[in-house]
């Protein structure tokens, strides 16, 4: 089962709500929050097009990006021991921590892709 949209670089994950019997979904990648909801799988797909379309159509009039910006810079939380390995295997390779975990992100999303 699928259940995360892509449209125009901007993605949402479609939920459902037992409780209220509604699909819904949250745009994601954008500064603002956008909510879209059907009653229906069959035009959830069209509901989120429409959502992206409009939003984008209201910052176009009012001159503003869209895009939330990404500044590069995230908390992980992992074991001590991985966070110990990583820095000594820095250490050993000159590298920055940081360094050494944008390279394995980097090797991982060459893997996935």
């Amino acid at each position: 089962m699928r259940n995360v949209l892509e449209y125009k670089g901007y993605l949402t994950k479609i939920i459902f709500s037992a409780e209220d019997n509604i699909v819904f979904g949250k745009v994601e990648g954008i500064k603002d929050l956008i909510l879209f909801e059907s009653n229906s799988t069959s035009d959830i797909e069209c509901k989120f097009h429409d959502a992206v379309d409009e939003y984008l159509d209201f910052c176009r009039g009012i001159s503003k990006n869209p895009d939330k910006q990404f500044r590069g810079s995230f908390n992980v939380r992992i074991n001590t021991e991985l966070h110990k390995d990583l820095v000594f295997y820095g250490i050993r390779e000159n590298k920055s921590l940081n360094s050494v975990v944008e390279s394995a992100l980097n090797n991982f999303m060459n893997l996935i892709s």
